[in-house]
Order: C-alpha cells, then structure tokens, then sequence
C-alpha cells in the first residue's frame, strides 16, 4: 500500500530592503530595484526599528507577526527577511 504523498511546502520568500528608520510615518515607499524601501517611525536604538519593520511588513502583507523573520542587516540599512507564506509574486501583489 502506497504512502500519501507529502504535503506540498508552505510558500516563502526573502525579500532585500533598504530601511530608514526615525522617519515621520510608518510606510512602504516603493521598490528600488530587485529591494523594497521602507520607512519606520522608530529609531534604530536596541532593534525598535527592526520591530517595528517586521511589524508593518507583517500588518501590509496580511500576516502573522512571527511569518516575518529578520534574516541578516541586524544594524543596517540593507536588511534581508524572510517570509513565510507567501512566494515573491504574492509580496510585490500585495505591496505593489
């Protein structure tokens, strides 16, 4: 007797950003390439910035906070996420 296939993997995608934090609102400016500019109100002291980007990102993308997961750019401008449940085509429909 044959076993059920697995189940197909969730989709996910990694996104490259350039972040500005301490701006006046929280906003997704807009594609700058292959890398999405966002902008965040908090300052980029003790990770808030981080937060709160992973927070609206998460709020735009329709998500759970946790399918947002900060991959590398810890202290940076240019970060790297990850995003669980949606591909690529589904994040930039969302985002424009």
């Amino acid at each position: 007797m044959a076993s059920p296939a697995p189940p197909a993997p969730a989709p996910q995608c990694t996104l490259a950003l350039k972040v500005i934090p301490h701006a006046a609102r929280d906003e997704v400016v807009g594609w700058m390439g292959e890398a999405l500019k966002v902008k965040v109100r908090a300052p980029a002291l003790e990770g808030r910035a981080n937060e709160a980007l992973t927070e609206l990102l998460a709020d735009r993308l329709g998500l759970p906070r946790r399918a947002v997961v900060l991959l590398r750019g810890d202290r940076s401008r240019q970060k790297v996420v990850r995003i669980a449940g949606l591909d690529r085509a589904g994040v930039q429909q969302r985002l424009g």
